[in-house]
């Protein structure tokens, strides 16, 4: 199907069935991505206020044949709300930023109703001013959206506790690529009445509708919350420490995550005003966070721990927090690695999951494998409890990333191969967006694809939403 660009003619007709400062000319913001890796285009910006506004475009764009660019908060890492010049005529992009009414909280229910451009930090502080706890936490929660993390099925630190964007969600508000809204706002637990229309949006990332608002899963805040920073002799240690976790502290686990020694050379050599809990730093060690109830200590349950674990071999030495101060202490080292990376500068970064019993051998194959291309650094971390590794390779030391640049390819190519190999995903919690459309066409499964295809060509038969973004061509 041929598409036209959003050109005067079609931003005229906007004009005139839509509130006066609805469009906005193309701003450079809405055509970048974080990385700086793609180029955007626009022929207009549309900033609705209201769900029948957002289908008053689709509608028009569906009838006119014009590419639309789902925008959310723009953080996305592998160029989903990017669209290219490569990939279509220049599209309608529209931004839910002026969406952010909270619709409803319901504590008794354990659920709170918003419109998809809330952002996510203010998702979380309305819960919290509920007493409740809105559990999904990323590195972008101060600018990320709601309806963006949903359309991505975003997962962060969280997820070994209360699982992924997908798990919190119950009910969507959508508009469909004809301009339908769909109203499946629901609060229901439990709704077996056909088709999963909401976990087909949830992960879509833009190509099949646009999420306008959302019920999501509330928890109890934890009463005591503790965190510990443990060093590990290996990562097939840190997995068994994480069964052993498990086996005393159950399901109080919020967050179990890896670090490898390079990431931590990293935060000592480019924030040095960082504090960082070892003087010697380990080769790897894992941050531990828990929530419990009332009565229950944080601290006393993670020094049962930690001389189990000791006893056992599994851990040398550790950092256990005794204050809320310290606790954040600790979290700030994990979440300035990604800042310690982007400072020098990687040649190619993954976002992988691999089987959790699988991690230690992959980890040295590819160790062993990207040697055999040149001297790199490896920093490999992330959310072990879930599987989920950032293995970030970058240059050797003292030497420039500008000369790795003709092998990020092959690179990218030698790590996806080996997730491959190991049954894990190329893409674990970014999405696939245009960086990964080759990926899924190369490591996809040929009957999954098929049906993807047809899915999008069942619900988005002119071919108009974000264009180029997830779904493969046929061959």
């Amino acid at each position: 199907m041929t598409l036209n660009p959003a050109d005067t003619g079609f931003v005229d007709h906007l004009r005139a069935v839509l509130p006066a400062d609805t469009l906005r000319p193309a701003e450079p913001r809405y055509l970048e991505e974080p990385r700086g890796r793609y180029q955007g285009q626009a022929g207009v910006i549309a900033l609705p206020r209201s769900t029948e506004e957002v289908a008053m475009l689709l509608r028009a764009a569906h009838a006119a044949h014009v590419p639309v660019v789902p925008y959310g908060g723009g953080t996305g890492l592998v160029g989903g709300q990017i669209m290219g010049a490569a990939e279509g005529p220049a599209p309608l992009v529209i931004s839910l930023e002026r969406m952010t009414a909270l619709r409803g909280v319901y504590p008794q229910e354990n659920v709170i109703a918003v419109e998809a451009g809330m952002i996510l930090a203010d998702v979380q502080r309305a819960a919290r001013e509920a007493g409740r706890l809105f559990p999904l936490s990323l590195a972008a929660e101060g600018t990320a959206r709601i309806g963006g993390t949903l359309a991505t099925n975003a997962g962060g630190v969280n997820v070994l506790r209360y699982g992924n964007a997908r798990d919190l969600c119950l009910g969507l508000e959508a508009v469909l690529p004809t301009g339908e809204i769909w109203h499946g706002l629901s609060r229901l637990r439990k709704d077996n009445t056909g088709y999963d229309l909401r976990n087909l949006l949830i992960g879509a990332e833009g190509t099949l509708g646009i999420i306008t608002a959302v019920s999501l899963k509330l928890s109890p805040i934890p009463a005591e919350q503790g965190t510990a920073m443990l060093t590990v002799a290996s990562p097939a240690a840190a997995i068994d420490l994480l069964a052993m976790a498990r086996d005393q502290l159950g399901e109080t686990i919020s967050a179990f995550e890896l670090i490898h020694r390079q990431g931590l050379e990293f935060l000592r050599e480019t924030l040095p005003d960082l504090r960082l809990p070892f003087a010697d730093l380990p080769d790897w060690c894992v941050l531990i966070d828990l929530g419990l109830p009332k009565g229950r200590s944080p601290a006393d349950a993670l020094a049962a721990l930690f001389e189990t674990a000791l006893d056992a071999g599994l851990c040398a030495d550790g950092v256990i927090a005794q204050s809320e101060a310290q606790r954040q202490a600790l979290w700030s080292v994990r979440e300035h690695i990604p800042e310690g990376n982007r400072r020098i500068g990687s040649v190619s970064s993954h976002d992988i999951s691999i089987p959790i019993s699988r991690i230690p051998d992959f980890i040295v194959e590819g160790g062993k494998r990207l040697a055999t291309l040149g001297d790199m650094r490896i920093n490999c971390f992330g959310h072990l409890g879930d599987g989920n590794l950032h293995y970030n390779v970058f240059p050797g030391q003292g030497k420039d990333r500008r000369a790795y640049d003709h092998l990020r390819d092959e690179v990218k190519r030698c790590v996806h191969d080996l997730t491959h190999e190991y049954d894990g995903s190329v893409s674990a919690e970014h999405g696939v967006g245009r960086l990964k459309v080759a990926d899924l066409a190369r490591y996809g499964d040929p009957v999954k694809l098929a049906a993807m295809r047809a899915i999008k060509q069942a619900l988005d038969p002119h071919g108009i939403m974000n264009p180029g973004a997830v779904v493969p061509l046929a061959d």
